[in-house]
């Protein structure tokens, strides 16, 4: 199947730079880190724009230009970071002419200060939070993962999430945590389809806390900030590296501590075969004894009858 984005892009056909999105290793960077590489279509959607969106701002020379390998084309995280960057201007009111007036004022020396300052801090501001892992499969591949589990209602599931984008003949997983967990929750026997639900509702509940946090910050943070001016900018750039951490260590405390509340009312309301003496007609009775006996004299008379009228018939 073609990628609807790639096919209804503007320009020449689609050809190996838009045909594959996965992150691509180029060696590693001093420091140790391995930089990230994307292809056309993988950097649209880890921007969260269409291809189409990037062909226009590569045209109109909002992005610096990608790495060719062959036919392919390479861009690395400074490129995600100024889609983001852009997105963000936007956002903010800037047109495209005004933020095309910006970039060529940063790389032609023109008011640098002001120029470097709003777009230097574009890795800072808007870099993704998440650090995951694009992941390409074959139909064959994904069906390995989930077996007997990959119908037209799970794939339309997923893509409605968006954890999977499907890419010429593959399909790309955003994700490699998201599909490992996955995998492992329908090999414990989960059914994807109920997989799928619980990530839209955790989906949901994630865009919550992120309100939160973003509304706290707002409010008690930035409430003397009327516009992000290079200063403002740089007092946000600073404010994000230091929430980063805090945000995500919040989260995750109070995922495990509600975790541990769950499981252990789970745990209380299930019965135990170890709870000692039970209640009810059952209550006390020695394997093999009737009803109604006495425990102590193992005798078979029925509750309430007269125990004489049971000797003499005896």
């Amino acid at each position: 199947m073609a990628d609807p984005e790639t096919d209804a892009a503007p320009g020449p056909a689609p050809d190996a730079e838009g045909a594959d999105g996965t992150a691509h290793p180029d060696g590693p960077a001093p420091g140790g880190k391995t930089p990230v590489e994307y292809r056309t279509a993988e950097l649209a959607r880890a921007a969260g724009i269409t291809v189409r969106t990037l062909r226009f701002y590569r045209e109109r020379r909002l992005l610096p230009p990608p790495r060719r390998e062959g036919r392919i084309a390479w861009y690395n995280e400074h490129h995600l970071a100024r889609l983001r960057t852009i997105s963000a201007l936007l956002a903010r009111g800037h047109t495209l002419g005004g933020i095309a007036d910006l970039i060529d004022a940063f790389e032609k020396g023109r008011d640098s200060g002001n120029a470097a300052e709003l777009l230097g801090l574009e890795s800072a501001l808007v870099s993704p939070w998440s650090e995951e892992t694009p992941v390409r499969l074959t139909p064959e591949e994904l069906a390995a993962h989930f077996p007997g589990e990959v119908t037209s209602g799970n794939l339309a599931a997923a893509l409605r999430l968006g954890y999977v984008a499907v890419d010429g003949e593959e399909v790309v997983h955003v994700s490699r945590r998201l599909l490992d967990a996955s995998t492992a929750l329908v090999r414990e026997g989960i059914p994807l389809a109920a997989v799928l639900e619980a990530g839209r509702v955790v989906r949901e509940h994630a865009d919550a806390v992120a309100d939160l946090f973003t509304g706290l910050v707002r409010r008690h943070l930035l409430a003397d900030v009327d516009e992000l001016s290079p200063a403002g900018l740089q007092r946000l750039s600073e404010l994000m590296d230091r929430l980063r951490p805090l945000a995500k260590q919040v989260v995750d405390t109070e995922l495990a501590l509600a975790m541990d509340r769950r499981v252990r009312a789970e745990l209380e309301s299930w019965p135990r075969s170890d709870a000692g003496p039970r209640t009810g007609s059952g209550a006390g009775r020695e394997p093999g004894q009737n009803p109604g006996a006495d425990p102590g004299t193992g005798a078979g008379a029925d509750a309430g009858a007269d125990p004489g009228t049971e000797s003499a018939g005896a």
